[in-house]
């Protein structure tokens, strides 16, 4: 029987706590990095960049500890090292990358083979584990969780600016992360060897490199024997990380009888999700019918209810987003700092504030 088990990689940002930019530190931060347990500092794509992973938790509890101890460390590093972290999706000001004198063999290779689209990827996600017993319950899963996708990006939405400016965007790591060729919504699966086939056709066309470049927001992991959901902006608060990968977990348990969805109405409810974030308007990805974002936030509760019930986590999800339609996703909180220096600041306490 499948227990549904649940890890995180949460990436954040590395910031000059004078100039509040990026800065390329990673190496430093994570060999002053103390991760007790299960806990894995790892780099990113650039330098900028610091992710930490959590172990394989059974429980909602086991993982929100590991959650906040993984910040926790991350945050003491980085204080260490001189520098700051900072969840948020995108740098507020400056740019992460490209990386100064880079030797990484595999970034010169991407940077050859996919050119100006590396620049500026500095952008951070919350990455989502849940435990399968095969490819093929992974692909299920995938095909689960499809419709739910731009309603899991607008509650993470939090990342409205870049390069000192509004974009307009709640998210606007998703509208850049979104041009790599295969990223985004994943197709619907019939079977494994469909996705095999597809996956390796890519590599064939070189537009991926190798299997590690498959970036759809919905992907059977490489290494690890999981469904990897990889929608959401890295959220501000650890809480927040806590409850959306209980959405995701859920999500995974879910039965469901629904019907597909259609790719072009899909991306189309992403884009509004990337846009508006929860606080503004949804698009049904059926449909295309518009409504509150958190109409659609409680609409996904209430279809996974269920399995939040089974665990005990509904109320603690139910609060949750009730908390956030008060509060505001992370895009709506960005933008109530006066300016671009004060929310740097601000997300520096934030990012700290629940470790």
């Amino acid at each position: 029987m499948n227990d549904y088990t649940v890890g995180v990689e949460q990436e954040f940002l590395l910031v000059d706590p004078r100039t509040r930019r990026p800065v390329p530190l990673a190496p430093e931060v994570r060999s002053l990095a103390h991760a007790p347990g299960d806990l894995d500092v790892q780099g990113e794509l650039t330098p900028f960049q610091i992710e930490i992973a959590t172990g394989v938790t059974s429980s909602f509890e086991e993982l929100d500890e590991q959650v906040r101890g993984g910040r926790r460390v991350l945050v003491d590093a980085a204080d260490a090292a001189g520098c700051r972290l900072v969840a948020s999706g995108m740098p507020p000001i400056g740019e992460a990358g490209p990386p100064p004198g880079s030797d990484d063999p595999r970034y010169h290779q991407i940077e050859y083979s996919h050119r100006r689209l590396v620049s500026g990827q500095g952008s951070c996600g919350l990455h989502v584990h849940v435990g399968v017993s095969s490819k093929a319950e992974a692909l299920a899963a995938s095909n689960k969780v499809r419709a739910w996708l731009p309603t899991l990006l607008a509650l993470s939405a939090n990342s409205p600016y870049y390069g000192g400016e509004d974009t307009g965007y709640a998210s606007w790591r998703w509208m850049v992360w979104s041009r790599w060729p295969v990223s985004g919504p994943p197709p619907h699966w019939d079977s494994p060897e469909q996705y095999d086939g597809t996956v390796d056709a890519l590599i064939r066309s070189q537009v991926l490199l190798d299997k590690a470049m498959v970036y759809w927001d919905v992907r059977p992991s490489v290494d690890h024997p999981t469904v990897e959901v990889r929608v959401a902006d890295i959220p501000q608060l650890a809480t927040e990380v806590s409850v959306l990968a209980e959405l995701v977990r859920a999500l995974v348990v879910t039965e469901t009888s629904e019907q597909g969805v259609d790719d072009v109405l899909l991306r189309a409810a992403y884009w509004r999700a990337s846009r508006d974030g929860v606080d503004g308007l949804a698009a049904d990805p059926h449909t295309g019918n518009l409504s509150p974002g958190f109409d659609r936030a409680v609409a996904l509760v209430e279809h996974v209810g269920a399995a939040l019930r089974d665990r005990g986590t509904l109320s603690t999800v139910e609060r949750q987003i009730d908390w956030l339609r008060h509060n505001g996703c992370g895009a709506a909180r960005q933008r109530r700092c006066p300016d671009p220096e004060s929310l740097v600041d601000e997300l520096i306490a934030r990012t700290r504030e629940e470790t």
